[in-house]
């Protein structure tokens, strides 16, 4: 027969028991309601804000970390060297491929060993919860450790651990705003994944850690002495040999900066422009016409030259190289000497300048299309007429005078008086016409503006617009314009 205590004691556990029962439901009704969703891990509809712009082999022309996620120095898992995943794995959570999210044995041990040290000397994160930490960021506090362990198990419930493993080793974060191993391997070291030898994978895997404090460039000791502490573990479970471990005790890492970028910024300028006025949306990845070692050929050759013209005062010079059979762009150099940084803001390439004699073609094509022939005879003779109320006399580069000569002959020799009278037969707003149908844009003032002088180029036009005219000459007359993205 059961007494009254032993009663008072039964009901009093009851009542505890439905107390932890409802704080378990309550708990559980919370913890549901502050899960987020689960998160893709593939990146695929994610907002593009600066896209990546490569040249026609898929060259960098331009890099950029203004995007929230690594977008474009990604690598499949099966890309990325074996050792560096076993590394990675050896480093931030041993029992990755056994666990469903959340290490408890880890969580254990780091709890007591901090108790012990009372202070936090250790976390427990696996990799899983660590990407869900970047998919969900949140305030550091146990709430938000335990939300991360709850989704972590239903991120690894969605995805396969593969999947898991490839998002966190492309967009785990590094020190110089860089995420994931590849482009940490080029900013410590200038070297792709596949280059990287087994000292420098334990040091990607160590960095992690602490970005900031195991930065080489910043502490190589710290780095060092953390590396060495990875590899003894690495030793012990068979991934290194004992004399690769004593190799990388003794030896240090070579780190290296990597190296500039192909010059072509405004180039890349024009890409945007043709990008916006496209109506595109932003892409991931921009894929251009630009040959990149062509372009440092061009660049090389246009410097050259502005060092030996110093003496005369030239400081500035563009240069643009295109395939007229494919309208593509294959060089767009801006070179800029002596004082200033001139070169970072003008672009000789879109700059209206005055062309000088290389009109010439055009004019005579004008000519043609009136009438005259390339045996046409063009008297030669001495010119003067009334320039802004004075009187101008025009002659020849040679400063000679050859009477009647077939306009094959004037053009072939570039004479300015031909070019004049050509241009007296043709007409000023006719030559106008003519050079818009060769996709000169630049020359929009009235006829009477230019006068004559038209003929020598004293009107201003881009040298974009002056090659794009040529090409449509090489193409006999046929006008398309010259595009810089590669077409699908």
């Amino acid at each position: 027969m059961m007494t009254s205590h032993g009663t008072l004691n039964a009901r009093l556990l009851a009542g505890l028991f439905s107390f932890i029962g409802l704080a378990g439901v309550l708990l559980s009704a919370i913890t549901l309601a502050s899960l987020r969703p689960v998160p893709h891990v593939s990146l695929g509809a994610t907002h593009t804000v600066k896209p990546q712009v490569l040249d026609r082999r898929g060259r960098p022309l331009t890099v950029t970390y203004a995007n929230h996620w690594n977008l474009h120095d990604r690598r499949a898992l099966h890309e990325v060297p074996v050792f560096l995943q076993r590394a990675f794995v050896l480093a931030e959570d041993k029992r990755f491929h056994t666990h469903t999210g959340i290490d408890w044995h880890a969580r254990v041990h780091a709890v007591w060993q901090n108790a012990l040290e009372r202070r936090v000397v250790r976390g427990a994160s696996t990799i899983t919860e660590q990407v869900v930490r970047m998919l969900h960021p949140r305030p550091r506090t146990v709430w938000s450790r335990w939300l991360e362990g709850w989704e972590a198990r239903r991120l690894e419930s969605n995805f396969s651990k593969a999947d898991i493993l490839e998002f966190y080793l492309n967009q785990v974060p590094y020190a110089g705003n860089r995420r994931g191993v590849v482009q940490a391997a080029r900013y410590y070291f200038d070297r792709d994944l596949a280059t990287l030898d087994r000292h420098e994978m334990l040091a990607l895997a160590v960095m992690v850690r602490a970005p900031t404090r195991l930065d080489p460039y910043r502490d190589a000791m710290a780095l060092k002495r953390s590396v060495h502490t990875l590899a003894q573990r690495a030793h012990r479970h068979g991934l290194l040999s004992k004399h690769e471990l004593e190799r990388m005790a003794a030896s240090h890492l070579a780190l290296a900066s990597p190296q500039p970028q192909v010059q072509a910024h405004h180039f890349v300028e024009h890409v945007h422009r043709e990008l916006a006025a496209s109506g595109k949306a932003n892409p991931v990845r921009i894929h251009t016409t630009l040959d990149a070692e062509l372009q440092q050929k061009a660049k090389a050759i246009l410097d050259e030259r502005l060092t030996a013209l110093a003496g005369r005062n030239v400081h500035n010079a563009g240069l643009l190289i295109v395939d007229h059979r494919s309208d593509e762009i294959l060089a767009w150099v801006s070179a800029h000497t002596g004082p200033g940084s001139a070169a970072s803001w003008y672009d000789p390439v879109v700059t209206a300048r005055q062309p000088g004699s290389t009109l010439k073609p055009f004019l005579y094509a004008a000519a043609l299309d009136k009438g005259w022939t390339a045996a046409t005879l063009v008297d030669d003779s001495p010119l003067a007429q009334s320039v802004l109320g004075g009187l101008h006399d025009y002659h020849n580069y040679s400063r000679r005078h050859y009477g009647p000569v077939r306009v094959r002959d004037a053009l072939g020799n570039s004479l300015n008086i031909p070019a004049l009278k050509a241009m007296q037969f043709v007409g000023v707003d006719r030559f106008l016409e003519t050079l818009n149908r060769f996709g000169v844009r630049s020359l929009r003032q009235h006829p009477d503006y230019y006068g004559d002088g038209l003929a020598l180029g004293n009107g201003e036009i881009t040298l974009l617009e002056l090659v794009r005219a040529y090409a449509t000459l090489a193409r006999n007359g046929v006008y398309r314009p010259l595009h810089a993205l590669q077409r699908t």
